[in-house]
């Protein structure tokens, strides 16, 4: 069973970094993607940065030059954002993404980012 666990979401200041962290459990061999996606209060769930098996990764255009994705050998998928704005401010969602034997994605819970100017 996949399971994926959020930590380190908190208020910070404009223009402050943060890093948030994902567990991700389970059978993890076959991924395609694992990443990070984000809902502001109001708004569509929408993608922030995905990362492949290879290390190829994409990143939303509003944090392309901001936010860094990681992943360790632990299958811990990291997000570290640098200056941060209230725009950001969102519960930010582990993702992963496979295709075998079928496609599934899996989510977590969920980790509360908010920035205050």
């Amino acid at each position: 069973q996949v399971r994926l666990v959020e930590s380190g979401g908190k208020m910070v200041q404009s223009g402050e970094s943060l890093e948030i962290s994902c567990t991700i459990s389970g059978a993890t061999r076959n991924f395609r993607f694992e990443g990070w996606y984000r809902q502001a209060p109001g708004k569509k769930r929408e993608v922030v940065a995905l990362i492949e098996p290879d290390g190829a990764k994409t990143y939303a255009d509003p944090v392309k030059d901001r936010f860094v994705i990681s992943r360790d050998t632990d299958h811990v998928v990291s997000l570290q954002m640098h200056n941060l704005q209230p725009e950001d401010t969102a519960m930010y969602y582990c993702y992963a993404h496979t295709t075998i034997p079928s496609r599934t994605e899996f989510w977590g819970r969920g980790t509360q980012v908010t920035v205050s100017s």
